[in-house]
């Protein structure tokens, strides 16, 4: 039995193909974007009487940077992530990368609340290929948080 499209767009997952970030506002196309990370830092307590009682954990919730990596072709006459990342103050900028349906309406979306530039990095020069050049921009990202739309 064949299920339905509707059926199929409520219970399957996603495709990762269709996706959209937007910076500050913009809309920015990239091939690919990995390292996107929620993570806390666990700490072990110890006190005087953690040989009988056992250790106790704590959880901090505190701004943890992790580095994302966009990775996009490169474009003649767009210099935006060269511009950013040259900025000496204040180059922190909001992030939304959203995993869409067909028709470009967003259902998930990861939102960085703090990006900062760190690394931009040239494509591979190759004579003997014919791949698009593909420049890499790392990112270090805090406050994010999974929006379902």
């Amino acid at each position: 039995m064949s299920e339905t499209r509707d059926f199929q767009k409520e219970y399957y997952p996603l495709p990762i193909y269709n996706f959209r970030v937007t910076v500050s506002g913009t809309t920015v196309s990239f091939s690919e974007v990995s390292g996107i990370t929620l993570e806390y830092e666990i700490v072990t307590y110890k006190h005087g009487l953690s040989f009988w009682e056992g250790e106790g954990f704590r959880k901090y919730y505190y701004k943890k940077y992790v580095p994302v990596t966009l990775k996009r072709g490169v474009v003649k006459g767009t210099n935006i992530f060269s511009e950013w990342i040259q900025e000496k103050e204040n180059s922190s900028r909001p992030m939304d990368i959203s995993l869409c349906d067909e028709m470009g309406t967003p259902l998930v979306s990861w939102k960085i609340g703090v990006a900062v530039p760190v690394k931009l990095q040239a494509p591979t020069f190759d004579a003997n290929s014919n791949d698009v050049a593909i420049e890499s921009l790392e990112i270090m990202a805090a406050k994010i948080s999974v929006v379902h739309h």
